[in-house]
């Protein structure tokens, strides 16, 4: 199981086996829709970084939360915003999805 308090920052490889061991991870993608319709992970909830704080009812604050942007600053804010305002599974994905794109998924789209 997951550790009682999560932690704030995991790589993507971490965050990749996160996601396909336990189905109750969920995945919160920040950027844009220019951006997730260059490339997106499957399954990952799209709530754009300023949205955030009109949508937390799309999440579930009780369910580990991997937050991903492009290199991994947008999402660190949110990760940050959420964790104050009663999401503490929050964690950021460290290096965002062009980092994924390098290490776990070498076909997708890079931008």
């Amino acid at each position: 199981g997951y550790m009682a308090i999560a932690p704030i920052e995991v790589d993507v490889k971490t965050a990749a086996q996160m996601l396909g061991s336990s189905s109750s991870v969920q995945m919160l993608d920040v950027r844009e829709t220019w951006e997730r319709d260059l490339c997106q992970i499957a399954g990952s909830i799209h709530i754009p970084m300023n949205q955030v704080p009109s949508r937390t009812a799309e999440m579930d604050n009780t369910r580990p939360l991997l937050v991903i942007c492009h290199h991994g600053g947008r999402s660190m804010s949110v990760t940050n915003w959420l964790r104050a305002n009663g999401f503490s599974l929050a964690t950021n994905v460290a290096g965002g999805i062009h980092e994924w794109a390098m290490e776990i998924d070498r076909e997708m789209a890079q931008y």
